[in-house]
């Protein structure tokens, strides 16, 4: 089995800042995963093509896209304490939100040969609300992909992994029901956002569901929370399409977070998601990771287990605390079921 491998040189040219722990090496630490021996074999690669103005808007209101322009064309400037913009990250950026866009084509096309697509972009995007950019992400790249989708009738799930909630990709979503959005974070985290009473609103009461992990939560707790509150919830909406926010800073060795999950965690919880869509509709975005090593040992086992390979990797974790939070969200869908 084939993955395509999406990625740019150009987003190396996103510079937030000295010092700033969303840095260029972190797609390096991607590289060589993806040239890991066994694995190299089994990506192919390809090339993103801009998301279009358009294609942002569907998202973002036009006075961030604006704004994100503006700063680029000036030379870089601060949006907030943690998100800047260089003199090329609004190129970047329009990259890393076509990704997704230029795989979902290969995928089409090319379903039999292809079983899954991972986009390497930055800057990430899952903070990015409609209105604001935040958290080192300026335009959200997997909810530009996830409303591609959805425009033309897939029932589509996006499930975020990243040790932050991804407050934008759930802002986005919050009232359609044609995406369940699903998280699984440390809480309470930046951004303060994705406690488990915020299900969505209206016709899309139900298809958000949030997974808030105490610090040092394990593989094991996720693993838990998969198979008696997430699987069933997704089984229930029936998807077409999975994309996943693949963010590896839930690693117990990032700096910053206190979540303690390894490699082979990773492994685990992607070998239980991706068979709940066919083969050719998985989609993976690269989102958060901050410690090299882990985010190229997470990656590369992200990256074995969508190739259908078994990759030699980190032992599962087990052990940590957050069981009463899964029997408690558990309960809570007992009594108000999500939305079918």
């Amino acid at each position: 089995m084939s993955v395509l491998l999406v990625t740019h040189e150009r987003y190396l040219e996103h510079q937030p800042g000295d010092g700033h722990p969303e840095r260029p090496a972190r797609l390096d630490a991607l590289a060589a995963a993806a040239s890991s021996p066994g694995l190299h074999e089994a990506l192919v690669p390809a090339t993103p093509r801009p998301a279009t103005r358009d294609e942002l808007l569907v998202v973002h209101d036009r006075s961030l896209v604006d704004q994100v322009e503006a700063l680029s064309m000036d030379g870089g400037g601060r949006i907030d304490d943690d998100t800047s913009v260089s003199a090329r990250s609004f190129e970047a950026a329009r990259l890393a939100a076509g990704a997704g866009l230029e795989a979902i084509e290969r995928l089409d096309r090319d379903s039999g040969d292809l079983t899954a697509a991972f986009c390497a972009v930055r800057p990430p995007g899952h903070h990015a609300t409609p209105q604001r950019a935040m958290g080192f992400c300026l335009f959200n790249n997997v909810a530009v992909s996830a409303s591609a989708l959805a425009a033309r009738g897939d029932r589509v799930v996006v499930v975020d992994i990243d040790a932050h909630h991804g407050n934008g990709t759930q802002d986005a979503f919050y009232d359609d029901p044609r995406v369940l959005y699903v998280s699984m974070h440390q809480y309470p985290w930046y951004p303060g956002s994705g406690a488990s009473d915020e299900r969505g609103t209206g016709e899309g009461f139900g298809t958000t569901l949030n997974l808030p992990m105490p610090a040092g939560a394990t593989g094991d707790v996720y693993r838990d929370a998969l198979d008696r509150v997430v699987i069933p919830e997704i089984e229930q909406f029936g998807p077409t399409w999975l994309l996943l926010s693949a963010g590896f800073d839930a690693h117990r060795a990032d700096p910053l977070t206190d979540l303690g999950l390894t490699a082979g965690d990773y492994a685990a919880i992607v070998e239980e998601l991706a068979p709940l869509v066919p083969p050719g509709r998985r989609l993976a975005f690269l989102e958060g990771g901050y410690d090299l090593g882990a985010l190229r040992a997470s990656a590369a086992a992200t990256l074995g287990v969508l190739a259908g390979l078994e990759p030699r990797t980190e032992a599962p974790s087990s052990g940590g605390p957050g069981s009463e939070m899964v029997d408690a969200v558990a309960a809570q869908l007992s009594r108000h079921p999500g939305a079918g």
